[in-house]
């Protein structure tokens, strides 16, 4: 047998690690293992544009940010095109993508990728490809699943980055703004800000509103404390229920940002405080993945491999209770996972005194 792997959407750090799970995997059962190059692009161009992979070619690659394979949230397969918003990839496409798979005798095609790249492969999969997902974004908002890989490197950049700036925000007496990734999901910046010590936390999920910030900032103040951390999603919409906006990429995503330099202003405004933002951006995205990305990218990989083995086609390999299965993937992309306000770990954090605008 000779299967197929391939990464699209915004690249995480772990995508290195699945690779090297399919390819060994796939190795052990005496199968050749073809990596397309820019996701699904890679199989527009005749014959291919692609590389054999080995478990050699793949050694040492665990530790590696990015993706060998490159990938791409562009192109001619965006299927989603914003929140809830769904375009047909082209049939013409399809038809040109689906001679290459044919044409390479791909037995099975796992695509590694987020919300929007997997609601392509389904679409790929109702036309009878032989596709298995593999859940990948930062953000981790994928329903169906406990955990993605790169959340937790995600994560790791956030606290290193609060750690930073509270030593700074401390030596001159000012409030510090830290504006995440997560899109319409707030799980970075819940999790980042409470593990970072933020004193504030805006997500999403949750209406705030910049007058019970300036409070809480002002009864902190009044107890002695003279600095202050606060962390927004990028998605968290104003008081006005809007989102901050730079612009649309060319596949019609919108893209987030702005939303910080907001809070930052009107805390400024309304405390007197000296207040500084910062735009963490896609620091989140590189670097060397944490050892839970590397293991639990590798084990999505093992199982992608054994799920083509079994001909499972149209799932999705998924974390739940510290295991690894699978579950359809039309059942992880009908509703993004967001942040319940009532949610035990939210609760713990405002059990310490974390607040979200509310």
């Amino acid at each position: 047998m000779r299967i197929g792997i391939l990464n699209c959407g915004g690249d995480c750090p772990g995508l290195n690690a699945v690779i090297h799970g399919v390819v060994g995997a796939a190795a052990a059962k005496g199968w050749e293992t073809i990596g397309f190059r820019d996701g699904f692009e890679g199989l527009l161009p005749a014959g291919g544009n692609f590389m054999f992979l080995t478990p050699k070619d793949t050694e040492g690659i665990l530790k590696m940010g990015g993706t060998i394979l490159g990938t791409t949230n562009k192109g001619n397969f965006a299927a989603k095109i914003g929140e809830g918003d769904i375009a047909k990839v082209p049939q013409e496409i399809v038809d040109r993508a689906k001679k290459t798979l044919d044409h390479l005798a791909i037995g099975a095609l796992v695509v590694v990728g987020g919300d929007g790249s997997l609601t392509t492969a389904q679409q790929l999969y109702e036309q009878g490809w032989p596709i298995i997902g593999v859940p990948k974004t930062i953000d981790n908002d994928l329903k169906a699943t406990a955990m993605t890989f790169g959340f937790d490197s995600a994560v790791s950049t956030v606290v290193d980055a609060l750690d930073r700036l509270q030593t700074t925000a401390q030596s001159h007496k000012r409030v510090m703004v830290l504006e995440v990734m997560g899109r319409h999901a707030g799980w970075i910046a819940l999790w980042g800000g409470m593990a970072g010590a933020a004193n504030v936390i805006l997500l999403p999920e949750i209406p705030f509103t910049y007058e019970k910030i300036a409070e809480h900032l002002k009864k902190r103040e009044t107890q002695g404390y003279t600095s202050a951390l606060v962390v927004v999603a990028e998605g968290a919409l104003n008081p006005e229920g809007d989102l901050a906006t730079i612009d649309a990429n060319s596949g019609g995503q919108v893209r987030l940002g702005g939303i910080g330099e907001q809070v930052a202003a009107k805390i400024a405004e309304l405390t007197g405080k000296e207040t500084r933002c910062t735009v963490l951006g896609h620091v989140q995205r590189g670097g060397t993945p944490t050892p839970l990305d590397r293991i639990l990218g590798m084990r999505f990989g093992v199982m992608a491999a054994h799920l083509a083995e079994d001909g499972e086609f149209g799932r999705m390999v998924s974390y739940q209770s510290y295991h690894v299965g699978s579950v359809p993937i039309k059942d992880a992309i009908d509703e993004l996972r967001l942040v319940q306000p009532d949610t035990e770990v939210v609760k713990a954090a405002r059990a310490v005194g974390v607040c979200f605008g509310d």
